[in-house]
């Protein structure tokens, strides 16, 4: 099916895809946003799209597992927080689903839950794959990064569980190293992430596009919006920190609603 909805000028812009010499449209133009518009748009199509349930059965229950085993484990406890924040990066990924029953949504299609899955069946899927695997190469990173840090500071104290853990990190000089370069890691890990992935996803599933047309295209889509995306990454951080306090209960609502309003501001920064 066309991933045009009917009366666009898509195809006058672009012509047939089809016959496109590398058999993808060029790169689409893009336009200024306001990221509030989206956040608020997400919360209005969360009663109707309730793909949060795929996420409450399948991956918070992962989240939790992955938790729990790194804080009972004591040669990995210093691992807990970058796993729990490098899921992060991988959100993009899991919110494909929410940008599918929003694309089904706006095009008047039946938008039930079940259609969440509906992009790694479509044409959607090799991009997605290429896209998700530059994630996942990301999140390794991080971790790869998180690991050398703790090397280089904690890494010779050796602490007893979950206590002398903290008590190391909160009341010595390397720990409070390790706490103000971690997070300044995180930060250029999470505006990398946010970059190349706040259009290209949501692309992906829209149109016939390749993984690489859609990430210049976020990349684009953030020069000519710095405001938007400084504001909208804020709004981001903001919510995932929300939905982890009760114990990562709060993501079940929190990633649906970014999902949705990610697909809205992505309407909003890209001429479809």
């Amino acid at each position: 099916m066309s991933a045009w909805p009917p009366g666009s000028t898509e195809r006058s812009r672009y012509g047939d895809t089809t016959g496109h010499r590398d058999g993808h449209p060029p790169d689409t133009p893009c336009r200024r946003a306001r990221p509030r518009l989206g956040a608020f748009a997400g919360l209005e199509g969360f009663p109707a799209k309730r793909g949060d349930l795929i996420f409450a059965g399948l991956l918070y229950p992962l989240i939790g597992l992955i938790a729990a085993s790194l804080a009972f484990n004591d040669k990995l406890i210093f691992l807990f927080f970058p796993v729990v924040a490098g899921l992060s990066i991988l959100g993009p990924a899991v919110a494909s689903g929410f940008y599918e029953l929003a694309r089904r949504r706006e095009e008047k299609l039946d938008s039930s839950w079940w259609h969440f899955l509906d992009p790694l069946r479509g044409r959607s899927r090799t991009g997605l794959a290429m896209l998700t695997g530059l994630l996942v190469v990301l999140f390794i990173g991080w971790l790869i990064l998180a690991w050398a840090l703790y090397s280089a500071t904690l890494g010779t104290g050796r602490p007893v569980g979950l206590s002398g853990f903290v008590h190391q990190l909160f009341s010595t000089p390397e720990g409070w190293a390790m706490i103000v370069v971690g997070n300044a890691i995180g930060l250029g890990f999470a505006v990398l992430t946010l970059l190349l992935t706040v259009v290209s996803f949501p692309m992906v599933v829209d149109k016939p596009v390749d993984a690489s047309t859609a990430i210049r295209t976020s990349l684009a889509a953030a020069r000519e919006n710095p405001g938007a995306m400084v504001g909208w990454g804020l709004r981001v951080a903001g919510l995932l920190f929300l939905g982890c306090l009760p114990a990562f209960i709060g993501l079940a609502v929190v990633l649906p609603v970014l999902g949705y309003a990610t697909w809205h501001l992505y309407t909003r920064l890209v001429e479809r």
